[in-house]
């Protein structure tokens, strides 16, 4: 069943909490509502499911009208945060609540909780109480209770965030196959960028109620639409300053072109720091900087780098790379960074090639003179 919301609003009082939102979750994909907190995620997908009523717009459900119809009309499945399991009632007591509700047959009920004991892998749990399970227990429980009833749609607040950060890593392994053989549209909230871009393959990227972007995992990554994703999704560096006559930014002794922009215009650049490159050689392609200090960050080692006049550059370095490299505090490097994202005043992004890099100065002085092309 696929998902469509249509300029939907939401206010409380003089917040917009939801500000002209629409989107589109294709049937069977499993989908990241990505953003901060209070940019209006669970605002939205409590109208999804029919827990909350919008003051405008439209949700649509395998392309029908839902706005009309309650929660449990919807069949959709909700998955709260913390669990919200009867801690009087047994495992399987709780996975069965929703069918005995609806009245369904005592076989039919107990077959189905043996099936999905089974897919979530707690078969020989079901005479236990929700106080005597792990966390990861109790929210694989969670979902079972809420697949019960064959839900077509899925909806999921934050279904990793009481838990610790391992048993999110073994949980969010668990959701994809899961998914995989349930096929169960599913929309999820999170605020934690790895967490949506791992898992999911499509991202909504909401801030302050409005939608900033929507796209591949990758896509969001690799190519921000507004520099609010550029910020928050990913760790990123910002530069700033004003185009030059060659078309491009100095900042220190490095120079970003940015081509397309008038000469005079304001342009801030974000850039990840695993895209920076160092090296002990001299080029012409590269500025000079001083590391002036380390942090160790497990897979990779953190730079910071001084490139000139107390500009600092953040460097992910790949530990076996920092090591063999010999790159260290106090030792000069050489750096250039590739891909950037531009953002002229306007706060629209640029059209550039995706291999454009930075320069030194003085080899963009050449640059615009036709010298090196």
């Amino acid at each position: 069943m696929s998902i469509s919301v249509l300029e939907l609003h939401k206010n409380f009082g003089s917040v917009k909490a939801v500000d002209n939102v629409s989107l589109n979750v294709p049937s069977g994909a499993l989908a990241a509502l990505l953003g901060p907190s209070g940019s209006g995620k669970s605002t939205l997908l409590r109208m999804i499911a029919g827990l909350e009523t919008p003051d405008s717009g439209e949700v649509r459900l395998a392309g029908e009208s839902s706005l009309r119809r309650s929660a449990r009309e919807r069949n959709v499945g909700f998955v709260f945060q913390h669990y919200a399991l009867f801690r009087h009632m047994t495992v399987a007591e709780n996975i069965a609540f929703g069918l005995r509700v609806r009245k369904t047959p005592s076989n039919q009920v107990n077959e189905r909780v043996e099936e999905l004991l089974r897919l979530v892998s707690l078969d020989g749990l079901g005479n236990r109480y929700p106080t005597q399970l792990s966390g990861g227990q109790r929210q694989r429980v969670a979902l079972a209770r809420t697949l019960a009833p064959h839900p077509e749609v899925l909806l999921l607040d934050e279904p990793f965030g009481a838990l610790d950060a391992r048993v999110r890593d073994e949980l969010r392994e668990w959701i994809v196959r899961l998914h995989s053989q349930m096929k169960v549209t599913t929309l999820f909230v999170t605020h934690d960028q790895t967490e949506a871009l791992e898992i999911s393959n499509a991202v909504f990227v909401m801030n302050a109620g409005r939608l900033e972007q929507s796209g591949p995992p990758r896509d969001i990554f690799e190519r921000p639409a507004t520099e609010f994703v550029a910020r928050f999704v990913g760790e990123t560096n910002s530069v700033e300053g004003i185009v030059d006559a060659r078309g491009g930014v100095v900042w220190g002794s490095l120079w970003f072109p940015v081509w397309g922009v008038p000469k005079g215009e304001f342009v801030r650049i974000y850039f990840r720091p695993h895209d920076v490159y160092l090296s002990h050689e001299p080029d012409t392609f590269r500025s000079p900087g001083l590391p002036i200090a380390t942090r160790f960050r497990g897979a990779f080692t953190e730079f910071i780098i001084d490139a000139g006049e107390g500009r600092k550059v953040t460097v992910h370095v790949p530990k076996g790379v920092a090591s063999a490299g010999g790159f260290a505090v106090g030792r000069r490097v050489f750096l250039g960074v590739t891909p950037f994202h531009p953002f002229p005043k306007s706060g629209q992004p640029l059209t550039r090639p995706e291999a454009r890099t930075t320069v030194s100065d003085a080899a963009a002085t050449l640059w615009g003179e036709g010298v090196m092309i």
